[in-house]
């Protein structure tokens, strides 16, 4: 049996530890005081119960919750006896740091210890743990409970034996995991504010207004993201098409938008994407028929859901009758 600690207990350490119980993990959590811990496991309980009513949680997810999870009087109680540690509190690196230097002070020195961070080096972290080869980033997504991929992140001094232990914790969530190196940002979050910064840069521009913006995103590349990454995109779209869009770019924003090196080479070699079977991802030819017949079909798929679902509601009633009404 594997028991767990999570340090800070908010949202996205709350999260993290309901998922972990309903895998079957016996989750102490803990926070700055006993008293904040009780009361977030009381929240975790009834916000679990309506996630049940919701039919997001299984029906039987409260009382798992409540038979898993327990709130210890600190930090120290809470990691004492831990096979695996994830510390999920607030991004600043120095409450990170006193944080990680209590709980490697309390725990047992073979406790493998994880941090939530979104965007700090590992390896900045790592100077505030003792024993620093047991410690790596283990970054779950906003809402916790809910989105799917884990980035795993040993820095330099990490034992790269310990990773199969940690993706198999969090892999018996149901969640998906991605090896990263250790970068600022990591892979998601370089990724997401590239996207925001361009998106900011455009409002600015007056090329469009933010919800037209949001719209195009979430209706076009955006609608084919959960079922493929921007490489696989690519080559479905062909690279010599990406290659012809990056010089177009280039007349305005030559250095901004310089064709990736990557990309030149396998152009130059003839290498085209799945209309030439060999791209980023190599797709034999033979296979491209059935990779096409999946698409249409997950993209049907999806647009039925969301018509299921209808729109998010993100926009004033007033501004939801002038859309219905256009």
């Amino acid at each position: 049996m594997t028991t767990i600690a999570i340090v800070g207990s908010g949202y996205m350490g709350g999260g993290i530890a309901q998922v972990l119980a309903l895998a079957g993990y016996d989750v102490r959590i803990a926070d700055v005081s006993a008293e904040i811990a009780a009361a977030n496991l009381e929240r975790l309980i009834t916000e679990a119960g309506q996630f049940v009513a919701d039919g997001l949680f299984p029906d039987d997810a409260v009382q798992r919750i409540q038979d898993r999870i327990s709130a210890a009087e600190s930090i120290e109680d809470a990691v004492a006896d831990a096979d695996f540690i994830e510390e999920a509190v607030p991004e600043k690196i120095e409450i990170k740091h006193a944080t990680l230097s209590r709980i490697s002070q309390a725990a047992r020195p073979d406790a493998v210890i994880g941090s939530n961070t979104s965007t700090i080096l590992i390896a900045s972290l790592a100077t505030a743990v003792e024993r620093p080869e047991r410690f790596l980033g283990v970054h779950f997504s906003n809402p916790a409970p809910f989105i799917p991929g884990v980035e795993i992140i040993p820095h330099e001094g990490t034992d790269e034996a310990l990773l199969p232990f940690v993706e198999e914790i969090v892999r018996a969530t149901g969640k998906q995991t991605a090896r990263v190196k250790d970068s600022t940002g990591f892979v998601l979050n370089r990724l997401q504010y590239a996207l925001f910064a361009e998106a900011s840069q455009l409002v600015e521009e007056g090329v469009a207004s933010a919800t037209d913006i949001d719209t195009i995103v979430r209706t076009t590349f955006g609608f084919r993201l959960p079922f493929f990454g921007p490489f696989a995109i690519a080559d479905m779209a062909g690279l010599d098409v990406y290659a012809f869009c990056y010089e177009s770019l280039q007349t305005r924003w030559p250095e901004r938008f310089a064709t990736p090196a990557a990309l030149k080479e396998l152009v130059d070699a003839g290498k085209l994407g799945t209309k030439s079977g060999g791209g980023f991802l190599d797709l034999p030819t033979e296979r491209t028929p059935e990779l096409i017949a999946y698409r249409n079909k997950a993209y049907v798929a999806m647009q039925k859901l969301l018509d299921e679902l209808g729109p998010a509601p993100i926009h004033a009633p007033a501004d939801e009758a002038r859309e219905a009404t256009a």
